[in-house]
């Protein structure tokens, strides 16, 4: 992925901007749906704050966790999860140490990572994505060809990746997905990292990170094994390991508040009037994903898939949009039982015996879940 020229990249995003202000913007970044808790944060932090930073380390973490401010402003939460676990994190960008967030699918590491680059430094853009094809551009800089054609190596021929221009303006950069990078690129960052500076050869320069710079990556651990982190590299990170929620009541209200701020973005009914079927998802995916029922008396197999929270998300929001659509607006088992059948029969053949076991065994006998049930059938045939 190359990065555009700093002033052709500047331009865009300004008319970006501007033309996709305020609601239009289907999926506005952290610092812009937010803006409005970020600047009464900034106005209440009397705390000192780190180099370039738009917030003090506290008042990030409060606008990770939520909480309410002296003026009676609430700051919603962004990460229902261990407190202590965002103020590692954070304290980790304070420091001259690259924090990696490391996890199962759907810990919500992208989540935390642009909220944290958004608090932390006001833009969460300076990103770069992961994957099998990400090249060594990416992480340190292309070149325009035309003006290297008709002008030689210089700076103005040069493209800086999101990493440089993080590190010119002392800005936190973003890379997602770092074990679908391939290894070489991996290596890219090690200088970065180690050394904070960025050798240009072919102009016989260097851009060395001014004070503010830091790293956010994440990985998945289910892919291990893909593209594994060097051990040089690993060091040049602190890694904190974002678990899954921990209880069913947790992963709720995870599932509703997402969901209601996608819904709304969507002018899709209010979350809360489906709180029964939110509830019953999330106890499906729990259920299947431990290997057990709530209860723990019938041990169960599980499919091949995650199960995530986040995919639990995806399938009340597309049941949200059934009800709106398609029905009377209110959450029902028929609105979600074909999304719950996606999320779990990833493998036709041996997912689908796991879910026909569980909806015979389980579902069926479940007190309340006969309409699930024979939704769950109608879809399953």
């Amino acid at each position: 992925m190359t990065v555009p020229e700093t002033t052709t990249a500047t331009t865009a995003q300004g008319e970006a901007s501007g033309e996709t202000s305020g609601a239009e913007a289907l999926r506005p970044h952290a610092e812009d749906a937010f803006a409005d808790e970020l600047k009464a944060l900034a106005a209440a932090d009397d705390r000192p704050r780190p180099a370039r930073w738009r917030l003090s380390p506290w008042a990030v973490a409060t606008y990770l966790q939520g909480g309410t401010l002296p003026d009676g402003t609430v700051i919603t939460p962004k990460y229902v999860g261990p407190r202590r676990l965002i103020e590692v994190a954070v304290t980790t960008l304070a420091t001259d140490r690259a924090l990696l967030l490391l996890g199962v699918p759907g810990t919500a590491k992208t989540w935390v990572s642009e909220h944290l680059a958004a608090a932390v430094s006001g833009d969460s853009t300076l990103l770069v994505q992961g994957t099998a094809g990400t090249p060594e551009e990416a992480v340190r800089y292309g070149w325009n060809y035309a003006q290297l054609l008709a002008h030689g190596p210089s700076r103005d021929a040069l493209v800086p990746s999101p990493l440089m221009r993080a590190m010119s303006d002392g800005m936190t950069a973003r890379v997602e997905e770092l074990t679908r990078i391939p290894a070489d690129v991996q290596d890219s960052l090690i200088t970065i990292l180690s050394e904070k500076t960025l050798p240009i050869p072919e102009l016989g320069q260097e851009v060395q990170a001014v004070r503010g710079f830091n790293v956010i990556a994440t990985a998945n651990d289910r892919d291990r094994g893909v593209n594994e982190l060097s051990s040089a590299l690993r060091r040049r990170f602190n890694t904190v390991v974002l678990p899954l929620p921990a209880t069913p009541d947790a992963e709720v209200d995870i599932v509703s508040r997402r969901v209601d701020q996608i819904g709304r973005s969507l002018d899709l009914p209010a979350a809360p009037e489906g709180l029964a079927e939110i509830r019953r998802v999330v106890t499906v995916f729990r259920e299947l994903r431990d290997g057990v029922t709530t209860d723990g008396r019938t041990k169960l197999k599980s499919p091949s898939g995650t199960l995530s929270t986040a995919e639990a998300i995806s399938v009340v929001t597309n049941g949200l949009a059934l009800a709106a659509h398609f029905g009377d607006g209110i959450l029902r088992p028929g609105d979600v039982a074909a999304g719950i059948l996606g999320a779990v029969v990833r493998d036709p053949a041996a997912d689908r015996v796991v879910w026909q076991e569980y909806l015979e065994t389980v579902v069926r006998e479940r007190d309340g879940w006969k309409d699930f049930y024979r939704a769950c059938r109608e879809v399953s045939v």
